[in-house]
């Protein structure tokens, strides 16, 4: 069985994009639902991850231990990963939804805010090295990420079109979507940790 996060992260790639193309055709969209599918599981994975980092974020800043704010800061790269790879998933189902792009629309507009923000912020902990910086950090932008969304109005976006389907099969389906997603996401954490954990253990370069 083949251990690497970066292989994983490939099969299971593959495994998403050939299951997205299984799904169930819907009345008013037809076959174009299953971007929406993969839309909406791919922003799910990516808050999931933000709220795993912040929650490992906040027990490994009160523990001290640095095993968890390295987690904390894997689970915040890989959800800024799922979150900038979201918006143009997004565009897509815009165009394939509403026939056109309607970036005025007030969730598209907090995503792109929240991208460039968690890009910056990403940089950021990463130039300070220690990882309770990342751990803090990701605490703060999971709350204000989700608080955000909260308050965000919807103009054309529905506000649940999965889990307010009358369609068993289609919420099923998505559930299967989403697991793909999430093993997916793990499997980037992995990367990222095991990256990080090999930059910890080379030896500092000493000019001579």
């Amino acid at each position: 069985m083949p251990k690497s996060p970066l292989l994983w992260c490939a099969l299971l790639l593959l495994a998403t994009g050939l299951f997205t193309l299984t799904g169930p055709v819907e009345k008013t969209l037809g076959a174009n639902a299953r971007i929406v599918y993969l839309h909406g599981a791919w922003v799910w994975t990516a808050l999931a991850a933000f709220l795993a980092a912040g929650v490992l974020g906040g027990v490994g800043f009160l523990l001290r231990r640095t095993s968890l704010q390295r987690w904390s800061r894997a689970l915040g790269r890989t959800g800024l990963v799922f979150w900038i790879t979201y918006l143009p998933i997004s565009m897509w189902a815009m165009q394939t939804s509403w026939n056109g792009l309607f970036l005025s629309e007030p969730r598209w507009r907090l995503a792109v805010i929240f991208a460039t923000a968690g890009l910056l912020l990403q940089i950021g902990v990463t130039l300070l090295e220690k990882p309770a910086w990342a751990a803090i950090a990701n605490i703060f932008f999971g709350i204000t990420l989700l608080l955000a969304l909260s308050q965000t109005q919807n103009v054309m976006h529905p506000p649940s079109p999965i889990l307010n389907s009358d369609a068993a099969r289609i919420q099923i389906f998505f559930l299967g979507l989403l697991t793909l997603t999430l093993f997916t996401a793990w499997q980037v954490s992995r990367l990222w940790y095991s990256l990080e954990s090999t930059a910890a253990r080379m030896p500092e370069y000493e000019p001579g």
